[in-house]
């Protein structure tokens, strides 16, 4: 199938993004060249003036329209079209929502904590399919592990109360072997939660959902010359993991936001199948600091204030942009900057006689040339010259649970590959009757992650219970410079979590609290959120025992 170029496609140079010099000026970890970075972020800047598209949003109703769950009876997933690329109607799968006589796509559920959730998803697709509800501690039979299935034309029940802190959760499929292509075809939305803390920051601020609270999901994507995704994965690439050429924020390529000089509150999600981002704010040629304020698992105790983040996938982030420190004679541009996908999979443990992998290593997906860790603008953020706003930002936002004590040693997790092509956890692989992890119900444990040094960057997902991040150790500079604390932890460590990323080499240690409310065992999963890592086995199902 032939490939439609960038130039063609999206029209103009500055659809190029910044392709060829992703390598020209690393992560800058304060040591660095900061003249080369301020060149480097001044040419992303330049190549989001050729971002016209502007940027979806959640509204009421059509693609992320905000609907509360409570209201939801029916979710269908079907195949569908939508105009992400400007004039083109493409392929893609979606869940669809009928409700008060209007239709959402992929829509925004909304809960408060207490809620409870009943609906059926109707499979209109010719596979098996589930949703999972990621990060929200559910039974198993509402987790959407993929040991419950939907085959085609049947449908599931779901029906849970909602026991987790405030925060930006979400659903996607995850059915065996099959999630990577699924998600990538469109499969995924938002599933926000709110309590008092929630509602006290949004009050505080002035802030409103799909206005000035802006959720924004990443997912990178490649297209043929009819504008259909182009997906096709061989074995050998998603050993690697898919990259994709575009990279599309709520589904809208090269997206414009036009913002007042005020706070905005952004809600981020790597909704992408493999690619990192070690994201900034930039504005002639600097970077521009923001708030950190929560993480996967819901607000922060106090902000945090940083100018760069990484965000693997399944991760979300929860920011504040203060655009009064911005000049409104300009646009602010969010971008990935670049750094080294430390992509070591192809290289030989010290101390070993062969190659640690029998693919060709690097770190290409099978997107013609799309490379994880280049630089590319995502964002324009288009700032408009008002003022009259003259809120600040609590120093207090909510109270974090303190991490769950632990004795013992820590619970041993290895992650490796065979040098065969198949990526481990402990040497297991993933068997749809083997349990090879239990604990106990009420069981308070601290498991230490091990990512070898031959490997690549590896997001581990926990399902079923969030957990705290007590100690990094061998992490690389590049993420080591950005504001790690004597434990080595990084200012999205000190949050609640149901994915961390451990990279070549790193070892991180965290602590999990095992009490559920649930009657009998329960199964959960515990795997890598690199999904073609997940399809090839790289996931382990482990019990809770009563």
């Amino acid at each position: 199938m032939t490939r439609l170029t960038r130039r063609r496609f999206l029209g103009g140079v500055g659809a190029l993004g910044v392709a060829g010099m992703a390598r020209l000026a690393p992560a800058d970890d304060g040591r660095g060249d900061a003249q080369a970075a301020a060149r480097a972020a001044a040419e992303i800047e330049r190549a989001a003036t050729d971002f016209p598209n502007p940027l979806r949003l959640p509204g009421a109703s059509g693609l992320y329209g905000v609907l509360r769950a409570t209201e939801v009876r029916e979710i269908r997933v079907r195949r569908t079209e939508l105009a992400v690329l400007p004039g083109i109607a493409s392929p893609f799968w979606a869940y669809a929502v009928e409700s008060g006589g209007k239709r959402f796509l992929n829509p925004t559920l909304v809960v408060r904590r207490g809620d409870e959730v009943r609906l059926r998803m109707v499979n209109e697709l010719d596979q098996p399919t589930i949703i999972h509800w990621h990060g929200l501690a559910n039974d198993d039979r509402n987790d959407g592990t993929g040991i419950y299935i939907a085959a085609p034309g049947t449908a599931y029940d779901y029906a849970f109360t909602v026991r987790d802190r405030a925060s930006m959760y979400w659903y996607h499929p995850h059915p065996l072997h099959i999630t990577a292509p699924q998600v990538y075809r469109g499969l995924a939305g938002l599933f926000f939660v709110a309590d008092d803390d929630e509602e006290a920051l949004r009050r505080a601020l002035g802030l409103e959902l799909g206005v000035t609270e802006i959720p924004l999901v990443l997912q990178d994507r490649s297209f043929d010359h009819e504008g259909r995704l182009e997906y096709g994965v061989p074995r050998d690439a998603m050993f690697h993991g898919f990259i994709g050429e575009e990279i599309l924020v709520n589904l809208t390529a090269r997206p414009a936001f036009s913002a007042a000089r005020r706070i905005y509150r952004f809600r981020l999600l790597n909704g992408s199948n493999a690619r990192n981002y070690r994201l900034a704010f930039l504005q002639g040629g600097r970077r521009l600091g923001f708030y950190l304020v929560g993480t996967d698992g819901g607000l922060l105790d106090a902000p945090t204030r940083v100018d760069q983040a990484f965000l693997t996938p399944a991760q979300r982030l929860d920011v504040l942009l203060d655009l009064r420190e911005a000049r409104a004679d300009r646009a602010v541009v969010l971008a990935t900057l670049g750094f080294d996908p430390m992509h070591n999979e192809g290289t030989m443990e010290p101390g070993t006689a062969k190659a640690a992998a029998a693919s060709s290593g690097g770190h290409e997906g099978h997107a013609g040339g799309a490379i994880d860790g280049e630089e590319k603008p995502i964002l324009r953020i288009d700032v408009k010259p008002t003022s009259g706003y003259a809120k600040k930002i609590p120093a207090r936002l909510s109270r974090l649970p303190a991490p769950p004590p632990a004795g013992g040693k820590p619970r041993r997790i290895v992650l490796g590959h065979d040098g065969r092509g198949n990526w481990t956890i402990n040497r297991w692989q993933f068997e749809m009757n083997a349990t090879p992890l239990t604990v106990r119900r009420g069981a308070r444990e601290t498991w230490l992650i091990e990512n070898s040094r031959a490997s690549m960057p590896h997001p581990m997902h926990i399902h079923g219970f969030q957990f705290r991040v007590l100690e990094r150790r061998g992490t690389p500079a590049q993420v080591r410079g950005l504001g790690a604390d004597r434990n080595g932890l990084l200012p999205q460590d000190r949050g609640l979590l149901d994915t961390v990323l451990a990279w070549p080499g790193e070892s991180v240690r965290i602590a999990l609290d095992f009490t559920h409310p649930f009657p009998g065992e329960q199964t959960y999963m515990f795997h890598c959120h690199n999904l073609e890592h997940e399809d090839l086995g790289m996931m382990i199902r482990y019990g809770v025992k009563a």
